[in-house]
Order: C-alpha cells, then structure tokens, then sequence
C-alpha cells in the first residue's frame, strides 16, 4: 500500500487501527455506508470481499461467518473467524437463537462484517441484527463464493475466494 491508495484527508475522530492506516479504515466504512444508502438496506452498509479483508486485518471489524457448519468445513472459511449459522444445515428457517448467539461473542456497537456463500443469507442475517439493535452490522457482498455462472458453478464470478483472499479448507 502506497500513499497515493489513501484519502487524502483524516478526520480527528477517524479510528486507529493496527497497522497505523485508519484513513484507509475510514474511507472504507464511508464507502460501504454510501453503498448501503444507495442500495436501500435496513444495516450499516455493504463491503466487498477486499474491503472486508482490509477492515478485518486493520483490526477496525470482525469477520463472521454465518453459513452452515458442512459449508464452513468443506468449502473452506475465512481462518480465525467464528461460525454462528443463520440457518442449520438442513433447516428451512433460520436459527431463532441467532442475534442472541451474535450478542453473546460481540458488543452491539462492534463493527461485524457478515459472510455467507453469495450474499443473501449474510443480508438476512444482518437485516435481523440491526433489528435487534446492533448498529455496524455490515454484509460482504458477493460472499465466500460468489454466483453461480452459466454452468451452475459457483467459484468464477466474484466472492472471496475468486478475489484470492486468504482462506483455509478443512
């Protein structure tokens, strides 16, 4: 990272992150709050499978993963982030416990970035945390594995892997 990827200004109140770049930290929340504004939704906003990288390594949001424990398992995860299932393997509705679930790891004030495989659970789920009060709940766009292409596979258009973002099978 270069000078010339940063905003070029900080606000006083921007947070400190780990690796020193809380403009960069800033710039992104901005930038996945407008993007929330435009596309209308109910949470604090929508990253990229990139951003949610950076905000996650720069200390500034916790990653959590909200699919099934075979999908975690077999498809791969983001390493060192927590599992909390939107809905069970197998189950059609989601897990009635889930915001309790959610609370009982974060603050209602922590900045949580919500994955699942394309985006649509991870909008739920954070549809129902803001509703429960939790402010900087963010969905990762695109998901871990982003949308099925021509040939009903998952993998090529978009996501966290397709991006080349560290991940762990197993």
């Amino acid at each position: 990272m270069n000078a010339a990827t940063l905003p070029a200004s900080l606000p006083h109140d921007a947070p400190r992150t780990r690796d020193g770049h809380a403009e960069l930290a800033h710039a992104l929340l901005a930038r996945a709050a407008e993007r929330g504004r435009v596309q209308g939704v109910a949470y604090a906003g929508l990253v990229t499978p990139r951003e949610a990288w950076r905000l996650n390594e720069a200390g500034l949001a916790a990653i959590v993963d909200v699919r099934t424990r075979p999908e975690w398992e077999f498809v791969g995860h983001v390493e060192d982030t927590p599992l909390i299932e939107w809905r069970a393997y197998g189950a059609t509705a989601p897990d009635p416990g889930f915001v309790d679930k959610l609370a009982a790891r974060f603050p209602r004030d922590a900045a949580i970035l919500l994955l699942c495989r394309s985006g649509v659970r991870s909008h739920q789920a954070a549809e129902a945390a803001a509703k429960a009060g939790f402010a900087r709940v963010f969905n990762i766009l695109e998901g871990f594995e982003g949308d099925s292409d021509g040939d009903g596979r998952r993998g090529n258009l978009g996501g966290w892997r397709h991006a080349g973002l560290p991940w762990a099978q197993g």
